[in-house]
């Protein structure tokens, strides 16, 4: 079997690169599903994260003359033309000012723009002919959704200005690092940026090598693109570990440099607020909660919803054990998604049509993490994100009334100290509950069963 998915993984990676642009890009969104499919499909897939098809120099060279009436020489010091990256829209060249800035230069593929209205329509086509074959699996209505937010990835200026507006919205967080665009060097189709050196986030030897703590990259990553879902509002969404590098800061603690400004999603107050209520109750195992929250994002099966979103099992009344999933918790995830196929699609289409890309941003940030062993808790670091998110969201609406940035600070502190001790005090009573039923079953008062067993353990 292992033989056969290695096959199709194969033939998946040749496919994409011979076809180049979306197809690439469809390849890397396959990487997050790390939890279901096979290890050999995450293995092969990872190579179109930044070592896809590249382009010879006569086509750089055309479409500088293009778009600057000028080849790369006559606009930088130095160019090399082999390229040091090759993704789904571009590949990136490594260059130097004539101040002697080193930049990273991002080359669209010359026919990407000619090309892309009809591999969307033959995207759509194919989806089409799926859905008839296998009525269930109706996944068009995502790149009808979804086409006109891919086609400003095209444009490298709006790119640019998502990179500056990211910068401004992430500049708290010290070890967030987004490199300056360069704007006299730069058009629709070549973006020219601050170049930085770096190992993917994923690159578990790079960071050791490093000396580098896994569990502080882990946190900071969790944390910066909660920040984005939670409060600003405005979401990365394509942080694959080929557009997260990680670097030793001046600290000699991991910073994180964001690449690949190009797909972004906007949630909107109302759709944050909500989102955030409902990983604060899924967490705590509000169940009414759960339910309200849903609903607000226009869903109803707020359990299966909350599956979806979290990419593990959601047992109400118990906490998880552990930060990875466990054999059984993969198996009912991989089954969940099988029996229940057709419920998870009626869930998706009922979403905000932003929050598609969010939960896109959610499960590829949880792929890595469970990459680098899950070495901190996800879901409780996105909960605590989600309560101060919440809570300065609400602030934002009574600051006309109190007009004092100190109440409003005040309120997410006292959010935050009670999510803490409500999540503490679930766990103690867990505990205090597990002890009382091994005690009853020690002195013969109560039988010991399969299903109690299981309860103990967890």
């Amino acid at each position: 079997m292992s033989a056969c998915h290695q096959r199709a993984a194969d033939a998946l990676v040749a496919g994409a690169i011979r076809n180049g642009g979306l197809y690439v890009k469809l390849g890397q969104g396959l990487c997050s599903f790390n939890h279901l499919l096979p290890p050999e499909y995450i293995r092969t897939l990872r190579v179109l994260e930044d070592r896809a098809l590249t382009r010879g120099f006569q086509e750089v060279d055309e479409l500088f003359l293009e778009d600057f009436q000028a080849p790369p020489h006559k606009l930088f010091l130095e160019f090399d033309y082999q390229p040091i990256a090759a993704a789904s829209l571009a590949q990136v060249h490594r260059a130097r000012l004539h101040d002697g800035t080193a930049v990273a230069v991002k080359v669209q593929y010359i026919d990407l723009r000619d090309r892309f209205d009809g591999d969307i329509h033959t995207l759509e086509l194919l989806l089409q002919l799926v859905e008839l074959m296998h009525p269930s699996f109706g996944f068009s209505w995502v790149l009808q959704d979804l086409k006109g937010t891919l086609a400003q990835e095209l444009d490298f200026e709006n790119e640019g200005r998502n990179a500056e507006r990211c910068a401004r919205e992430l500049q708290h967080f010290h070890y967030v690092v987004v490199p300056r665009v360069h704007w006299d060097t730069s058009s629709k189709r070549v973006l020219t940026a601050e170049f930085c050196e770096g190992c993917k986030v994923n690159d578990l030897e790079a960071i050791k090598s490093m000396g580098l703590a896994v569990k502080d990259i882990a946190e900071k990553l969790i944390q910066a693109f909660a920040e984005q879902i939670f409060y600003t509002g405005f979401i990365h969404s394509d942080p694959h570990p080929g557009n997260v590098l990680v670097r030793k800061g001046p600290d000699g603690k991991a910073q994180l440099v964001l690449l690949d400004h190009g797909l972004y999603q906007f949630l909107d107050e109302k759709d944050r607020a909500a989102l955030c209520q409902l990983w604060r109750a899924i967490i705590l195992r509000d169940d009414a909660a759960m339910k309200t929250h849903a609903e607000a994002l226009g869903v109803r099966d707020y359990f299966l919803f909350s599956e979806v979103l979290m990419q593990r099992p959601v047992r109400l009344g118990q906490l998880w054990r552990s930060h990875l999933l466990s054999r059984e918790e993969a198996a009912y995830m991989q089954n969940m998604a099988q029996e229940h196929f057709e419920d998870i699609m009626g869930v998706l289409k009922a979403l905000p049509r932003p929050m598609l890309l969010v939960l896109r941003n959610i499960n590829t940030v949880r792929a890595i993490n469970t990459t680098l062993g899950a070495p901190v808790d996800r879901y409780f670091l996105m909960a605590k994100s989600a309560v101060r998110g919440w809570s300065r969201l609400a602030g934002a609406v009574y600051q006309n009334i109190y007009g004092a940035s100190l109440l409003r600070h005040i309120k997410v502190l006292w959010e935050t100290f009670k999510f803490e001790v409500a999540l503490r005090l679930e766990t103690l009573s867990m505990r205090l509950t597990a002890l009382l039923v091994r005690l009853l079953v020690r002195l013969g008062l109560l039988p010991e069963t399969q299903g109690l067993s299981e309860f103990l353990e967890t």
